[in-house]
């Protein structure tokens, strides 16, 4: 049984991210802080990133700092996908949570060619978008209002993408594991 000293600060434990690499470093996903500690404890894993300010966790035998980053001791097949999953998360990382129209913080996602005129939900015609710029430009085409875009709406490539649609919260240790690609 696992168990933690707690007080309030130490209680958000269990909400936190370890990310999970192969045997061969490469990125395979984000794990709760709880299958993180059992792969560690059933010697599965072995903890990459020590996290100094991280939670110790304690059992009646032993007691675990909680790491950021952890590997397999085993390497794992993957299979092979040809497209990264389109998500919120994935998007808004793609685009560095800016605005595509105006370079502010972005909150929502926008179709460049709207659903309403044939415009596909796609990497290749969604962006991040402000509110105000977002409702600004509601079913019109970029031609009609005289917008540009500020950077390409491509597909992003490359293992760590697929870690990124899954997850909104990055550690900042887990940017030397995705590559850079990911910063």
């Amino acid at each position: 049984m696992i168990r933690t000293l707690e007080n309030p600060s130490q209680a958000a434990w269990r909400k936190r991210r370890v990310l999970l690499l192969n045997a061969t470093y490469e990125p395979l996903t984000a794990l709760s802080a709880r299958r993180a500690i059992v792969l560690l404890i059933c010697d599965k894993a072995d903890a990459v990133h020590h996290n100094a300010e991280g939670p110790v966790v304690h059992s009646a035998g032993a007691s675990i700092a909680l790491p950021s980053v952890i590997r397999l001791r085993n390497y794992v097949r993957v299979p092979y996908r040809a497209r990264v999953p389109m998500t919120r998360a994935a998007l808004m990382h793609r685009d560095r949570y800016r605005c595509a129209y105006c370079g502010g913080k972005a909150e929502t996602i926008d179709h460049v060619i709207p659903r309403s005129r044939g415009g596909a939900h796609s990497w290749e015609n969604c962006v991040a978008s402000c509110a105000p710029c977002n409702h600004r430009k509601a079913d019109k085409m970029l031609s009609e209002l005289g917008w540009t875009l500020h950077h390409p709406m491509v597909a992003p490539k490359g293992p760590h993408w697929r870690l990124l649609s899954t997850t909104a919260d990055l550690d900042p240790v887990w940017l030397q594991y995705l590559g850079e690609g990911a910063a």
